[in-house]
């Protein structure tokens, strides 16, 4: 008997005049409003409704449709008036339980009374019967008879419950919101450990690994930034800075390994690039053919126009191909004329003192390395040796004495060869 309305309750913004809570987007999805009514200028055409105790009788279409206050929040509750006096609470249950299920109903001495229902949708329902004449039985008593006039209805019971509801779906918003903004967040940076003489010597053995470089020299450069270097603590960051130092020959290997691979993409790139020239070439040339005379007459006009198009494309194509090659052919060109030293011995002189003075350079901070890492380890013994107020030698002040006669070898082998 009655079309279901399309009635999702959703989240009011007017809320948060009342109760505080920040507003939402209604149009959010999953979210829906109340639709707009039909339009009021078509109309409606309603047909007679037979219950067991009573008949409904429709309107006149051609009367305008009965006016209804303004809709509630949340409403579940309607207004019924124009009852017949003789209309008990089992009638309207019978008449109105067809729109859906009924959760109460307070009927007056007068001629209405309240429904509320278990859902929204269903007020919609019992709207329609606005405007009904209503008759009991087959009785024309006019105590039996009455019109009908259903409206909405405030309910305090209606408004808790859709505030309790705009509540939770404000809870679940901010939550959806929070999630994303967690998801959206960058990573926090890992934290930095506290100085200590354990972990700076855990820091030490990180230093010497590749793998773990990065790490390690984060957490070097924070605690020196904090201020962690004193008197006590200098040697041990001068071995780590060292350590750190010892890693630019490795960067400087891993740079050149990666221009290596680049040059091989170029000339990879370069190679695929003459293949595809080529091959222009030949669909440039086949095209060429097909326009002298002996084969362009045998071609349909239509034919002659599509051959002449794709001529012009593949030469517009091949033009583009052509200047990109002689381009990175140039490139080449400049790069290996800048390098080119040429027969002129003065140049090659020139170059062979840079390198040695280059040479020379190089292994006068290899020495001036060792000399610095000697002057530490020196210091780290008399630290060792005021600490522990021990005379005798243990197995690490031995072990420092090797390694210092090591030092002092290589020192004495690199004075040599510098000399």
């Amino acid at each position: 008997i009655f079309t279901d309305s399309i009635c999702v309750p959703g989240f009011d913004p007017s809320l948060s005049m009342m109760t505080g809570i920040t507003p939402i987007n209604p149009m959010i999805p999953g979210m829906g409003l109340v639709p707009p009514p039909p339009p009021t200028d078509v109309p409606v055409v309603k047909e007679i409704i037979h219950c067991k105790s009573c008949t409904l009788f429709p309107p006149n279409p051609n009367l305008p449709p009965p006016s209804t206050r303004e809709r509630p929040p949340g409403c579940k509750t309607v207004f019924v008036g124009g009852l017949p006096e003789n209309a008990t609470e089992e009638i309207i249950q019978e008449v109105f339980e067809q729109c859906g299920d009924i959760t109460a109903i307070r009927k007056s001495k007068k001629n209405f009374c309240h429904i509320r229902f278990a859902e929204e949708f269903m007020v919609d329902k019992a709207i329609y019967l606005s405007g009904y004449r209503m008759r009991l039985g087959s009785s024309t008593d006019k105590k039996d008879s009455g019109r009908l006039h259903v409206d909405f209805a405030q309910a305090r019971d209606d408004f808790y419950e859709w505030e309790c509801k705009q509540r939770m779906l404000a809870r679940e918003e901010r939550h959806r919101r929070k999630m994303e903004e967690d998801r959206l967040r960058p990573p926090s940076p890992p934290a930095i450990m506290h100085y200590s003489e354990h972990e700076a010597a855990l820091l030490a053995e990180k230093l010497k690994d590749d793998s773990k470089f990065s790490e390690a020299i984060t957490v070097l450069l924070t605690w020196i930034e904090r201020g962690e270097v004193n008197r006590r603590s200098a040697n041990q960051f001068y071995s780590m800075v060292q350590s750190a130092n010892s890693h630019v020959r490795r960067l400087m290997n891993e740079k050149a390994a990666h221009e290596q691979e680049m040059e091989q993409a170029k000339e990879s790139f370069k190679n695929a690039l003459t293949g595809i020239l080529t091959q222009f070439e030949q669909i440039v040339a086949v095209f060429n053919a097909s326009t002298r005379q002996k084969a362009w007459d045998h071609f349909s006009k239509a034919q002659r126009k599509n051959i002449d198009i794709w001529r012009k494309h593949s030469e517009e194509l091949r033009n583009a191909h052509s200047e990109q090659l002689m381009g990175i052919r140039r490139e080449e060109e400049m790069e290996m004329s800048d390098d080119d030293s040429g027969d002129n011995p003065s140049k090659k002189l020139r170059v062979d003192d840079s390198a040695l003075a280059a040479q020379a350079y190089a292994l006068k901070e290899e020495n001036d390395s060792l000399r610095w890492q000697l002057d530490a380890y020196r210091n780290e013994v008399e630290l060792l040796k005021q600490e522990k107020g021990q005379l005798f030698r243990t197995e690490e002040s031995l072990t420092k004495d090797q390694q210092l006669q090591f030092l002092q070898q290589t020192m004495q082998g690199m004075q040599q060869v510098l000399i």
